[in-house]
């Protein structure tokens, strides 16, 4: 059970490892992309951090799986707790490349320890002024300057863009709901639903309906 999410986890990574290679034209065997990956790379909260060391049987028991959408490795984002659902894929990206991404509902996340975080920042004159259908901010207003929810995330350093703004004791209050950009598959719900007996095949069908789970070699050898 305790490799389920960690098994997801490394399918996703390894995805992420091929569709780079892919777009970045660079051809390479097989064995090249399932052979590592512990350490993946990811940047600030979301890229791919430092896989846990007791995951290394996990990606040998996924060697090669990676997930595809039309024959192609998918964009397969994942994020540590969501605010109850995860985002649409749409709203967030802006295109319809990835209509597998959508919102999904994850119950569990909301009774986590880190699910609501508050912090101070000096006075500005700032308002939320749009939100998506999940609830993060899509714009906040900072004087005359427009901002996206995640630059202003970014900004500020808070955990998610899902916040409300709120002036106190001569200070800007910032809570936030959730851990993470809120797309693709929580981590949290992912362990929950490994508890719950699902496996790792279906944590990834749930969180990214439609797509295919495919082996790199043969993927490798259709484009040869």
């Amino acid at each position: 059970m305790k490799r389920r999410p960690l098994k997801a986890q490394a399918v996703l990574v390894r995805t992420d490892i091929y569709r780079q290679i892919q777009t970045a034209g660079t051809r390479r065997r097989s064995r090249e992309i399932s052979g590592t990956g512990r350490r993946c790379r990811k940047p600030g909260r979301e890229g791919w951090n430092l896989l846990p060391g007791n995951s290394q049987d996990a990606w040998q028991e996924t060697e090669g799986q990676i997930l595809t959408w039309q024959g192609q490795p998918a964009y397969v984002p994942f994020f540590r707790l969501s605010i109850g659902c995860t985002r649409d894929g749409k709203e967030v990206l802006g295109n319809e490349d990835c209509p597998y991404l959508q919102i999904r509902e994850c119950p569990d996340d909301v009774e986590a320890e880190e699910q609501l975080q508050t912090v101070e920042v000096d006075d500005m004159d700032a308002e939320v002024t749009a939100l998506d259908t999940a609830g993060y901010v899509t714009n906040v207003r900072v004087g005359q300057e427009n901002m996206s929810g995640e630059e202003f995330r970014k900004k500020y350093e808070l955990a998610s863009s899902c916040f409300t703004l709120q002036r106190y004791n001569g200070k800007m209050r910032i809570t936030t709901r959730g851990v993470g950009h809120g797309l693709g598959m929580s981590q949290y719900s992912a362990h929950r639903m490994a508890k719950d007996g699902q496996t790792y095949d279906e944590i990834l069908n749930y969180f990214f309906e439609g797509c295919e789970q495919k082996e790199v070699a043969e993927i490798l050898q259709n484009t040869e």
